[in-house]
């Protein structure tokens, strides 16, 4: 009856882990969006957000860039645009300011581009995720694929697959 209990126990404790690691993957790794930008603008925030009336600045400040969106499908989705310096993810990404140029341009033309970002929008906690480039993209071009990503997807399933083989293997072998 333990034997059993520790074996599910070490194959829940693996999904979980193998879970963690997915999220990892999907937050850090670069994903790309078609969408035509409709407008940006920068807000000065704080630890906590942006400063508002009813968000005073407690604390250093900085200015951050934001680039609304539409999707062909109307869908609006905001992106940040800071820069990542030497933190992580390591994106090392210095031009901030440049980017925010070159978006609004393209908003003002009227062009299709392709993001380049990382993170994940949670409106509940105000994140956003954060613009790493724009490019223009016309009817002929085809999107980019996070193709390294679906590679470490694939990784994770297979060790996965292989722990878990592993850990019924260990415990079914002593009976």
């Amino acid at each position: 009856m333990m034997r059993k209990f520790l074996k599910y126990f070490f194959i829940s404790v693996l999904f979980v882990f193998h879970f963690f690691l997915a999220a990892v993957v999907n937050y850090s790794m670069p994903s790309y969006d078609v969408t035509k930008v409709t407008g940006v603008e920068v807000k000065r925030v704080d630890k906590d957000g942006p400063i508002t009336k009813s968000n005073p600045a407690d604390g250093p400040t900085r200015d951050v860039y934001f680039i609304n969106t539409q999707h062909p499908d109307g869908k609006v989705m905001v992106y940040r645009n800071e820069d990542t310096r030497w933190g992580f993810p390591f994106y090392f990404k210095f031009g901030s300011a440049n980017l925010q140029a070159q978006a609004q341009a393209f908003g003002n033309e009227d062009k299709t581009v392709q993001i380049k970002y990382y993170g994940w929008r949670i409106t509940m906690f105000d994140e956003f995720r954060n613009a790493l480039s724009v490019k223009e993209i016309t009817e002929a071009d085809s999107p980019s694929h996070p193709i390294f990503s679906y590679i470490l997807y694939l990784v994770l399933f297979f060790t996965l697959f292989f722990s878990v083989q592993f850990i019924r293997g260990w415990f079914d072998s002593e009976n």
